[in-house]
């Protein structure tokens, strides 16, 4: 017998849900709090529901932790990309969109499609997924900063502020980066596992980290491929006849964060790694544009990656193509 399933429309302060259950659709708004979490569990309790299928769209920071407290309360939990829900929504017609209506449409997505289960990660990979994410965004307003101190100020008091702010961060950075790799340190299996990664040329430690922070429990996946397609690495087509014709690019439908940290490990990979730069020397030589090759090492580097993670090999150059 199928679970009742409970669409959830999230957002930063509030998440609404839909309760579909024999047809009958009923809603509730709580605040995103731990204490909004309890009360939901609390009138899941009220409506005689013991267990759910709950789905929520993947959006960044706001649903994870309702997702983990869901997961954690034996709940069977599904986080699907948007495009997926926005697809659904066009199949039914929809052109109302309220948190409510949102919610219920979910939930119907969920009971249609039934989405794979999401496994929430481990408490060690929450706790380093959470400084990396910190990282990145201390990051992000350092080069903001130093963006506006090149750009030049004519007021010495705003320069002096932002050189004074700069160091502020700085000091932060580095502190957080300590934090990560103490926190790796502490835990044998992502002591080892960072340890594989970095045995890839083009992989160092940060990006080591992030890989074990977004990718979290492998088991989710099958096969290299999937872990491509996860972070929006697969070429998307776009043909039609013979009249539409555009030239391949990445898909984008998928982790960002994943994305954003094999760039610069790819382009140091074309150099340095000798199956990516063979591979990527093969593409140029047929005319493929540069960007191309780059997506190509970036994905060529994501499957390596879970190659060595699933193996629990080191990165042989001879060995690789096989774990690929």
């Amino acid at each position: 017998m199928s679970l009742p399933t409970l669409g959830i429309d999230i957002a930063k302060r509030k998440f609404q849900v839909a309760l579909l259950v024999n047809g009958k659709v009923k809603q509730k708004s709580c605040s995103n709090t731990p204490e909004g979490f309890e009360e939901l569990k609390s009138w899941l309790s009220r409506q005689k529901v013991e267990r759910v299928h709950a789905c929520l769209e993947a959006t960044g920071n706001y649903g994870e932790a309702l997702a983990t407290a869901l997961a954690d309360a034996g709940h069977v939990v599904s986080i699907v990309n948007p495009v997926r829900i926005q697809g659904f929504a066009k199949s039914e017609l929809i052109r109302t969109k309220t948190d409510a209506v949102d919610a219920a449409l979910i939930a119907r997505f969920c009971e249609a499609l039934k989405p794979d289960a999401w496994v929430p990660p481990a408490p060690e990979v929450r706790e380093l997924r959470a400084l990396i994410r910190r990282l990145s965004d201390l990051q992000e307003m350092y080069q903001m900063e130093e963006n506006r101190l090149e750009v030049g100020h004519p007021s010495k008091a705003v320069r002096d502020s932002i050189s004074a702010l700069l160091e502020h961060l700085q000091e932060e950075i580095d502190k957080t980066k300590a934090l990560i790799r103490k926190h790796i340190d502490r835990h044998p299996g992502l002591k080892a596992q960072r340890d594989l990664l970095t045995s890839i040329p083009g992989i160092a430690d940060q990006t080591a980290a992030t890989l074990l922070a977004e990718l979290g429990d492998l088991s989710q996946f099958t096969n290299a491929k999937q872990v491509a397609a996860y972070a929006g690495l697969f070429p998307k087509e776009r043909s039609s006849g013979t009249s539409v014709w555009g030239k391949p690019r990445l898909s984008k439908v998928g982790n960002h964060r994943l994305r954003k940290a094999l760039y610069m490990p790819a382009i140091v990979a074309m150099r340095a790694n000798p199956l990516i730069k063979a591979h990527c020397a093969r593409m140029l030589d047929k005319g493929k544009a540069k960007m191309a090759a780059v997506g190509a090492a970036m994905r060529k580097l994501l499957h390596l990656a879970y190659g060595v993670l699933k193996s629990g090999i080191p990165f042989d150059s001879a060995y690789s193509p096989a774990m690929a």
